[in-house]
């Protein structure tokens, strides 16, 4: 009875003790499994920690040096690795050589080469000077299709180390400006994008959503007057139709000087055109 009793013990202690491994193995199974997604969640923090902090770093801007625009941009200035667009105020040529010029004016204020892409040659190089843009500094890429003027700038701002990359175009579809978008944020390069029309039912695109984070207007107003006979500083009627975390403006500017500067003009009390110079152009 005692040997029995003594055989039916030892068997009742090896079934708690595989009892408890078991348990114990349990648990640790269920400690690792709620380990695991909290080591995803942790590796998925750092990711998006090192993401935003990469865009902080390239999200510099660059200021017009004029008050009265800047505060109206976030930052105080033109983002660089953002997609920027602008277009002239009608269909006409003139108001889309001010656009060409405006945005001249902004690639001449960046340090680098400047990749200039479009379809049709007929920029005129003494005015892009004069905008503040020599063309030893700018790299002309000249397509057939605008198709390739789009690729040709994404392959640019993937490239980095310029100063800007801009294209010629009449219509910027939302994914492809999304990719240059996407390409421009990778690398901190800013991104400019004229828009010139050739004809007037072409011009009705212009207000359909692009991923730019901003959106320009130019048009062309009578120049400056003088004291005396002849043509005074070009003036342009600059439209900010659209921005980011920010709200539409309109100015009435002159045009960019050697150095690509822009300045606004105030009304003063006797009726005269005061120009207010920017002393801080980049």
């Amino acid at each position: 009875m005692r040997i029995d009793s003594f055989i039916r013990w030892e068997q009742i202690q090896n079934i708690l003790l595989l009892l408890k491994l078991k348990t114990g193995c349990r648990q640790r199974e269920i400690m690792n499994s709620a380990a695991a997604p909290n080591a995803v969640l942790d590796g998925l923090r750092e990711q998006i920690a090192h993401l935003e902090s990469a865009s902080q770093r390239k999200r510099d801007v660059l200021p017009f040096g004029v008050a009265q625009i800047d505060e109206r941009l976030p930052g105080g200035g033109l983002a660089y690795g953002a997609l920027h667009e602008c277009a002239g105020g009608g269909a006409g040529t003139v108001d889309g050589a001010a656009a060409a010029l405006f945005v001249a004016g902004i690639a001449a204020r960046t340090q680098g080469k400047v990749v200039w892409c479009l379809t049709r040659p007929d920029l005129f190089f003494p005015a892009l000077a004069q905008a503040g843009l020599h063309p030893n500094r700018v790299v002309f890429v000249e397509s057939d299709k605008e198709e390739d003027v789009l690729a040709n700038m994404e392959e640019g701002l993937s490239y980095g180390g310029l100063g800007a990359v801009i294209g010629e175009i009449v219509r910027l579809p939302m994914a492809a400006s999304r990719r240059l978008q996407l390409a421009a944020e990778r690398t901190g390069t800013m991104a400019l994008v004229v828009r010139r029309w050739r004809r007037q039912t072409e011009a009705s695109d212009f207000g359909q959503p692009t991923a730019a984070t901003t959106r320009w207007r130019v048009s062309v107003i009578p120049s400056e007057e003088l004291p005396v006979p002849g043509v005074g500083r070009a003036r342009w009627f600059l439209e900010l139709m659209r921005v980011k975390a920010g709200e539409c403006a309109e100015f009435e500017v002159g045009a960019c000087d050697a150095e690509g500067r822009i300045d606004i003009f105030s009304r003063s009390a006797d009726g005269q055109d005061q120009a207010g110079r920017s002393r801080y152009s980049r």
